[in-house]
């Protein structure tokens, strides 16, 4: 496996000297490619594909040997040749999935994640309490470990966490407060695994969710589910099949705003967030904006002085979701002119006021403004620094360092090193 990842790194590194060589950023070529920038940003870092026809294609744009990226010379393909092929494709395929393990410090950790999500014999919980008010209690401390960003104490307490809820829906005559509970914390891991880029076991979570959701009865806790399943979705490029999700399922919650619960109402309004998500992934402007004018329709009748309702959602979660959308679809003069007034306001949770410092910073990334780009990273690290650390945001730093080739900017280069990410 270490030579495979090896393998995987002296590839990446190949493709990303032939183009900064060019002088060309990452978007660029992806772009010339009909690809994300990400698609280019995985391959440079190592996390390699099995789609030889990715490779070369990648290597016909930036003129590279094919054999300098392990593929046969055009003339010499033939059968047995594609054979060959396929297994040095297999070698760097499985170095690519080896890149999504977690780093040393944190590898047994995630591993009892996903351990306590996988199906069988109830793992060996915490020997804490199984009462269910502590057990609410606990959950709680779980979704605020993930609103202050810190990852790394989520994911020590959620395997336990999640043991210990089966252990006890096990034990009691009726799961219907206990099925919730169950059910948030496997969303919780859900949105955890995402901020990893570990979509594979996030797929696992949202199937132990739905299940848990769709045993408790509960709609709200049903559509938090089909939200988190969205998210994957979305993740994974499957962007009109979320839109789909969210919009059957929203239709079943929509109405009468002035008369349901906060819990409802932020139910709702997550769920409609996640189809602004899902449908300007897709570039869809109209789905984008639909659900957005739901969405503030939904936020009108949520009280803006609760801090547990705006942890959910509010109008300032609206406007958020505005300015990444905004970013998505390649606006990014309009994303800094939403992002404005939200400077100045009062955004409680850490999560959230990192993420509109990333969208400023991407905004004026998109705009070639590198510098104030990076002022906007450096705020968004004093809000939450694990968040920063993301690989999505690890791609889009080593992105602006690569564009930045006469060093203008030297922080921002540190900063890059700091991540661990190459320029």
């Amino acid at each position: 496996m270490a030579e495979a990842r090896s393998e995987a790194r002296r590839i990446g590194e190949v493709i990303r000297r032939a183009r900064v060589l060019q002088q060309r950023s990452q978007k660029d070529v992806a772009a010339a490619l009909g690809y994300h920038q990400s698609k280019v940003s995985r391959l440079e870092s190592g996390r390699g594909t099995a789609d030889t026809r990715v490779l070369r294609a990648v290597a016909q744009e930036l003129g590279i040997p094919f054999e300098q990226l392990g593929l046969a010379a055009a003339s010499d393909l033939s059968p047995t040749g594609s054979r060959a092929e396929d297994m040095r494709r297999r070698t760097f395929l499985a170095a690519g999935v080896a890149a999504f393990v977690p780093p040393a410090g944190s590898a047994a950790a995630h591993g009892e994640l996903v351990h306590a999500l996988l199906p069988g014999p109830v793992p060996a919980g915490t020997a804490a309490p199984l009462d269910t008010a502590v057990l609410r209690e606990r959950v709680g401390a779980a979704r605020r470990l993930f609103h202050t960003c810190d990852y790394t104490a989520l994911e020590r307490v959620l395997p336990g966490l999640i043991a210990d809820l089966r252990q006890a829906a096990g034990d009691a005559r009726t799961t219907d407060a206990l099925s919730p509970l169950l059910a948030t914390a496997y969303q919780t891991a859900v949105s955890l695994l995402l901020k990893q880029q570990d979509q594979g076991t996030a797929w696992l979570a949202v199937g132990r969710a739905t299940a848990e959701a769709e045993r408790s009865g509960n709609p709200l806790v049903l559509a938090s589910s089909v939200r988190v399943q969205a998210h994957v979705l979305t993740r994974e490029k499957h962007t009109a099949q979320a839109v789909a999700l969210v919009r059957h399922t929203a239709d079943q919650l929509t109405g009468s705003y002035d008369r349901r619960s906060p819990e409802y109402l932020a139910a709702v309004g997550l769920l409609l967030l996640r189809g602004v998500t899902a449908a300007n992934g897709g570039g869809d402007r109209a789905a984008t904006d639909e659900f957005l004018s739901e969405a503030k329709d939904v936020a009108r009748y949520v009280s803006l002085d609760r801090p547990d309702a705006w942890a959910n959602f509010d109008s300032t979660n609206v406007a958020l979701h505005e300015v990444s959308a905004l970013v998505a679809l390649g606006d990014p003069g309009l994303a800094l002119q939403a992002a404005h007034p939200l400077m100045r306001r009062h955004i409680p949770v850490p999560e959230r006021r990192a993420a509109l410092w990333l969208e400023v910073a991407r905004a004026h990334s998109q705009q070639g403004r590198l510098a104030d780009g990076y002022r906007a990273l450096r705020i968004a690290e004093t809000c939450a620094a694990q968040d920063v650390r993301r690989p999505s945001v690890r791609d889009l730093v080593a992105d602006m360092a690569a564009r930045d080739r006469r060093r203008t900017l030297p922080g921002l280069h540190h900063f890059s090193r700091r991540l661990g990410v190459p320029a």
